[in-house]
């Protein structure tokens, strides 16, 4: 298994503070000895990779996220992506995308997000499009699942009406934790899985340091659970972390960064 860092931005300036998440987080990972299932973390003996991008030319980032992650994904048994905002997600899922093709396998895709990120996308799909590009691109819509989304567009709402996406609410969450995380594990039927886990899914009262603050979201402790249950799964492929913003992070002793590592090191 890799960890590879994804330092892409792609959000209108908004994200700038998301490019050092990978480097923080992992960081963050050395104050972590074990995870909650007593495994031993030994940051040291990590495979780490990065991506090296130029945030300004935003076609040839797309290009080399795509590039680099198909080959990754083709030879890696599991991998861990650290963004990074969610505009990194359309091309990493792509790869993944193309990976299942060439194993002749259906793509699942689970999503942990604040908001559908399902905008009429751009000629390169920003962290608010990126979703609906994929969709677009060719990713089948009965293959995703949405858990947690709070405030969206009307233009997004349509867009999932449209195409059946499957969702989770928070609500259903706090009803029956343990009933919905069953729901989740087994949505992919024991097909290639990909999830994506943007760090506004959690209540901004335990995870601040993001884009755009959603109150109502996760608990950590509740993250962590379904996280690490989620690692269970055999055919778990990639996971990806976004919308962890540094610069915002400092004022708060990091405590963004640091509950980014705890989900990371679940997977470890």
């Amino acid at each position: 298994m890799q960890i590879i860092k994804v330092p892409g931005i792609n959000a209108f300036g908004r994200t700038n503070g998301c490019r050092e998440a990978g480097n923080v987080i992992i960081n963050e990972l050395k104050n972590i000895w074990t995870n909650e299932k007593g495994k031993t973390i030994d940051v040291e003996k990590l495979d780490l990779e990065e991506i090296h991008l130029d945030n300004k030319d935003l076609k040839e980032q797309e290009k080399l996220i795509y590039e680099n992650s198909k080959e990754i994904i083709l030879e890696q048994d599991k991998v861990i992506f650290l963004g990074g905002d969610h505009s990194i997600s359309y091309s990493l899922c792509k790869s993944f995308f193309e990976y299942c093709k060439t194993e002749n396998e259906k793509p699942f895709l689970i999503i942990f997000d604040a908001h559908p990120d399902c905008m009429p996308p751009e000629l390169e799909p920003s962290h608010e499009s990126w979703l609906r590009a994929l969709i677009e691109a060719g990713f089948s819509s009965e293959n995703i699942l949405i858990i947690g989304l709070r405030n969206s567009d009307i233009q997004e709402i349509k867009f999932l009406e449209e195409n059946k996406i499957k969702q989770l609410s928070i609500n259903e969450i706090n009803n029956n934790i343990e009933e919905a995380t069953d729901t989740i594990t087994e949505f992919s039927k024991g097909n290639p899985l990909y999830i994506s886990f943007d760090i506004d899914i959690v209540d901004p009262a335990f995870a601040p340091s993001t884009g755009y603050l959603e109150p109502g979201g996760l608990t950590s402790r509740q993250a962590i659970y379904i996280m690490s249950r989620l690692s269970r799964v055999k055919n778990l492929k990639c996971l990806d972390v976004v919308e962890v913003d540094i610069e915002k992070d400092k004022k708060t002793n990091f405590i963004t960064s640091k509950l980014a590592a705890k989900i990371v090191a679940e997977f470890l």
